[in-house]
């Protein structure tokens, strides 16, 4: 039974596919909108492989407002997922009125749709970025956040979470739930979904699959003089299956006004550790070398996951060696993808 239609946006990218998967095996009904400008359509066929069911699609730009608008007329939406938009952070220091264009302008036209048409509840993907430089780097819902940000990208995260304030503030019927995202690695268990940017990739996985497939030489690793136990930093990293039952979770607690979560496992593994954890799980060595540091990166970030727990009767349940088992079955099975389409390709010449 329909639990109430949802709009997935970015719902091809690599946290929002696997979201959608559990959000079919736990019984919604939902619609997905994406630019691909960072997925693939062919996730499309993956999600109908796993649950049975292919989702109704929109290849459409949020800043596209009038489009957006007509998705709205035939939808009859109840909640809004809002995956969608620029991540990199890198990029953004690089690229930074791109990244307030796409991220602000985009959220902005979808919460206008959104008002005009009566959908009052979202879930939205936010960052650990958010909290910026703590002197604790336990980070915790309370800590004031917005201060000491490093990047574009972070700032464009908190300011869409001050528009959600303000318009919950506007409406008091509105629902908003903000789930601050740590590190999300790993792959669908089945092998069929995973990180595969079309860019070059920014975040430390998919760089670490690249060199593991042979596409990169070597893995950078951004600075080893940081105050950690081995000078590389430490981050919390999250199996993207846990982070999307998460928003299963969140999901089924809304209530009116502002929730906010942090959805990490609670400690911080260094990446020289990821390294070595990949290369045993691999049986072979990961190329790897030391460069200077990146600009906006942190020594140490990790989540206080506890409210989530409590609130939400959430918490991680895969370990780093999970998330290595699922990254290399992924590996694997893409290879293997990539070859038959090959094959595919060279009998339609024929």
């Amino acid at each position: 039974m329909s639990k109430g239609k949802i709009l997935v946006t970015g719902g091809t990218g690599y946290i929002g596919s696997h979201t959608v998967v559990e959000l079919i095996e736990a019984g919604y009904d939902l619609e997905i909108l994406d630019n691909l400008s960072n997925s693939k359509i062919d996730v499309l066929t993956r999600i109908d492989e796993l649950t049975g069911i292919s989702p109704k699609f929109h290849d459409i730009d949020l800043l596209d407002e009038a489009k957006l608008r007509k998705v709205f007329e035939k939808g009859d939406f109840k909640t809004v997922i809002h995956f969608a938009g620029l991540k990199a952070v890198a990029e953004s220091i690089k690229e930074p009125l791109k990244y307030y264009e796409n991220n602000i302008t985009g959220t902005l036209n979808l919460l206008k749709c959104m008002e005009e048409f009566g959908v009052k509840r979202i879930i939205f993907s936010s960052s650990a970025t958010v909290y910026g430089e703590q002197d604790n780097p336990c980070c915790v819902e309370t800590m004031e956040v917005g201060r000491k940000l490093t990047n574009p990208y972070g700032r464009t995260k908190y300011m869409i979470e001050e528009i959600l304030r303000d318009v919950a503030v506007m409406d008091p019927e509105f629902e908003v739930t903000i789930l601050r995202y740590f590190n999300p690695v790993g792959a669908h268990a089945s092998g069929l979904l995973g990180e595969d940017p079309n860019d070059i990739p920014n975040n430390l996985m998919p760089i670490i699959m690249r060199v593991a497939a042979g596409d990169i030489a070597e893995l950078s690793i951004y600075g080893n003089d940081y105050d950690t136990p081995d000078g590389t930093c430490i981050r919390d990293y999250i199996h993207v299956v846990d982070l999307a039952k998460g928003h299963i979770a969140a999901l089924e607690k809304m209530k009116r006004g502002v929730q906010v979560y942090n959805l990490g496992s609670g400690s911080g593994v260094s990446v020289l550790e990821m390294v070595k954890v990949f290369s045993k799980a691999s049986e072979k060595p990961l190329p790897h070398k030391m460069v200077e540091r990146r600009p906006g990166d942190l020594a140490v970030t990790y989540a206080d996951p506890s409210k989530a727990e409590k609130e939400l009767g959430w918490k991680t349940e895969l370990t780093i060696d999970d998330m290595m088992r699922d990254t290399l079955n992924y590996l694997e099975k893409s290879a293997k993808r990539k070859k038959e389409d090959g094959k595919q390709s060279c009998k339609t010449l024929d």
